[in-house]
């Protein structure tokens, strides 16, 4: 096959990278704590994937009125606290909430720790600490991308104009439905340059016309020139994209 070729048989998780939840190129990290249960693995740095997550129960403060004066350190307290205090294990990632419409430097809106399980705990304002409240979260489909440094908004705004670029250029396929967000894997004991985190956007897959063109989970991704296996329920296709494209 000639340099440059590009052979696409599910085309939109091939331009982003063609995600797994099981058996992506996962990046190096240091791994801190769990992943909540049945999240996908962390994705590559500097590649867009796509992920599918699964309901999930979290607890978050907001930053501004109402919620806590500061930024990250200052939010970052009352989790803690109340994880303790309810002897619940710490899970990681932690995620950063931003607007819809984030203005650069506007910094992140929220925090939150994830639960381990769904299961735990109750929904609402936390009876100890009503700055934090407990929330469901329902099942979701991200664009993401990994991101390696510590987590600032230089680092965030980067990220996201990526995804926000790669996505304009495919308006007919997919649509943009939420506010995006940062996912640190990583407490301040790592050094920023070892730090590994997310940015993702939800989205909605749109103006596919069948059943074939839906995305598909990657079951496998192998050799050198980016190997892809794609299955969608009883059909397996097999892409291959060459080394340059």
């Amino acid at each position: 096959m000639r340099p440059g070729c590009l052979i696409l048989i599910i085309p939109l998780l091939l331009l982003a990278g063609c995600a797994n939840n099981n058996e992506i190129r996962r990046p190096f990290m240091f791994k801190e704590a769990k992943l909540p249960a049945g999240f996908p693995s962390p994705g590559p740095v500097g590649e867009i994937i796509v992920k599918n997550y699964p309901a999930y129960r979290m607890a978050r403060v907001n930053r501004g009125e109402g919620g806590i004066a500061g930024g990250p350190a200052a939010m970052f307290s009352p989790l803690f606290n109340h994880i303790k205090r309810n002897n619940i294990p710490m899970t990681s990632p932690v995620e950063m909430g931003y607007p819809e419409h984030v203005e650069p430097g506007e910094g992140a809106s929220s925090m939150a720790f994830l639960y381990g399980e769904p299961s735990w705990g109750t929904s609402g304002a936390n009876v100890d600490d009503p700055r934090v409240v407990i929330e469901d979260v329902p099942a979701m489909t991200l664009f993401s991308i990994g991101v390696r440094g510590g987590y600032t908004d230089a680092n965030f705004t980067k990220a996201l104009s990526r995804l926000n670029d790669w996505i304009k250029k495919r308006e007919q396929q997919v649509r943009v439905n939420g506010p995006p967000r940062y996912l640190g894997y990583n407490s301040p004991f790592v050094l920023d340059f070892l730090k590994y985190g997310e940015v993702q956007l939800p989205v909605d897959i749109v103006g596919r016309d069948s059943e074939k063109d839906a995305p598909c989970p990657v079951t496998r991704r192998s050799g050198t020139k980016g190997d892809y296996e794609c299955e969608c329920g009883s059909t397996r296709a097999r892409a291959v994209i060459c080394s340059r494209q």
